[in-house]
């Protein structure tokens, strides 16, 4: 399905601006590229974008594309992922609202190796190469955070593929849970509120094994108390269990 691609009104960007305001003076996750922007940061992103909307399942890129815009997700959720040789999904990582994806092609050229799907209804804002590369060139302090971005990824995507070949999975389920908790976790006293939503089966294509595995696994750590789900959203009881589970492989 083609997105709907329409122009950010002036009146949006001056709105937009003072919500990148507000929300830089609140705590925000390290993966929100967006909140992590100063106000005129912003403003000159917007003055440079289209908003782009998709419906659940709609591709935004697929592998093999070429690479030519970069976008910042202002709503939704946006899921990275590869096929296997079996056809099999393999996601590397979500996206949620305020991160940035499809920057390793304006950084390195050439196509599209991954797929960018929605998850859920998204609204996406997209930059082409061209003008993003002058708008890092006039914003340095924004093209280092692009850096950390991508140094960041590259550090997770290891740390995955050392997971895969070395862990059972109850522990690559255990370390997924504290790597997005701590990217996405909301501590409250010695406990972590996990602050999005994932299925058994996203999480299940993210550490290589079946849907099955995951709800056995999630269901031991219930059973142990070191975790609870409400609506998809994961409550962390007892991080130090947590801690341990991934120590004992």
């Amino acid at each position: 399905m083609t997105a709907n691609i329409v122009p950010i009104p002036a009146g949006l960007q001056v709105a937009a601006s003072a919500e990148a305001k507000d929300a830089a003076s609140t705590l925000v996750a390290p993966s929100n590229f967006l909140a992590q922007l100063g106000a005129g940061e912003f403003a000159a992103l917007l003055a440079i974008a289209t908003v782009q909307h998709y419906c659940k399942g709609d591709l935004v890129f697929r592998s093999g594309a070429p690479g030519n815009n970069v976008y910042f997700l202002r709503s939704g959720k946006i899921k990275i992922h590869q096929l296997s040789p079996l056809g099999r999904e393999v996601i590397l990582w979500f996206c949620f609202p305020g991160e940035i994806f499809g920057l390793a092609e304006v950084a390195r050229g050439g196509g599209r190796v991954v797929n960018a799907q929605a998850s859920e209804r998204s609204e996406v804002l997209a930059v082409s190469e061209e003008k993003f590369r002058t708008f890092l060139g006039q914003h340095p302090g924004v093209a280092m955070l692009s850096m950390q971005v991508l140094s960041s990824r590259l550090r997770v995507l290891g740390e995955m593929f050392v997971n895969l070949v070395s862990d059972d999975v109850n522990t690559r389920v255990a370390k997924l849970i504290l790597r997005l908790s701590a990217r996405y976790g909301t501590r409250v006293g010695r406990e972590v509120f996990l602050n999005i939503p994932l299925t058994h089966q996203e999480i299940a294509d993210m550490v290589g094994t079946s849907r099955q595995t995951v709800t056995s696994a999630l269901g031991a750590f219930k059973r142990q108390g070191v975790l609870s789900i409400d609506n998809r959203r994961i409550h962390i009881e007892s991080e130090e269990l947590l801690n341990e589970l991934t120590q004992n492989s």
